[in-house]
């Protein structure tokens, strides 16, 4: 549905572009949220809130410069790479990439790229092709079972210890 009805202005072609831009940017959302674990805000004022989000946004720009060398660098279209897999070739890389001489780094970092390309995101699902997806939002796991912390824990550790 849309509010865009002139014809002339808004060309149908444009507004199915547009709509699968959105699809693009609602993934892009939800692998910040689930790949990066930002589901969750753990913080409890404001402004270390937005500081919390500050830093999964530049953890999510450093990824996707990363794919995007990786596939510049490969000739693969970078939203073609896994943004989960590079963030654990990136996490493996790690430890060697700080202890790394300059010209060994630079021989790590371009290693690294190569193996980022390996993991592409298949285009094709049981051999048909996945243009204009209609997914459900829905969860696949159920919820605990346990009750919320609404006490402090110390509070809750002595009734279990007198109960």
């Amino acid at each position: 549905m849309t509010t865009l009805l002139d014809k002339t202005t808004y060309s149908t072609l444009e507004i199915v572009g547009l709509y699968g831009k959105r699809w693009d940017v609602e993934l892009d959302l939800r692998h910040i949220k689930t790949t990066l674990g930002i589901d969750i805000l753990r913080c409890k004022t404001p402004s270390m809130i937005r500081k919390e989000i500050h830093v999964y946004l530049l953890a999510y720009n450093l990824l996707r410069s990363l794919m995007w060398s990786a596939g510049t660098t490969y000739k693969i279209p970078s939203l073609r790479l896994s943004l989960q897999g590079t963030r654990h070739h990136l996490l493996n890389f790690l430890p060697k990439l700080e202890v790394a001489g300059s010209k060994k780094r630079l021989r790590l970092y371009r290693t690294m790229l190569k193996i980022i390309v390996h993991k592409v995101v298949s285009d094709a699902c049981g051999g048909k092709l996945r243009p204009a997806r209609n997914e459900p939002r829905a969860t696949k796991r159920r919820p605990k079972a346990y009750p919320r912390l609404t006490q402090k824990r110390q509070e809750l550790r002595k009734q279990l210890q007198t109960a």
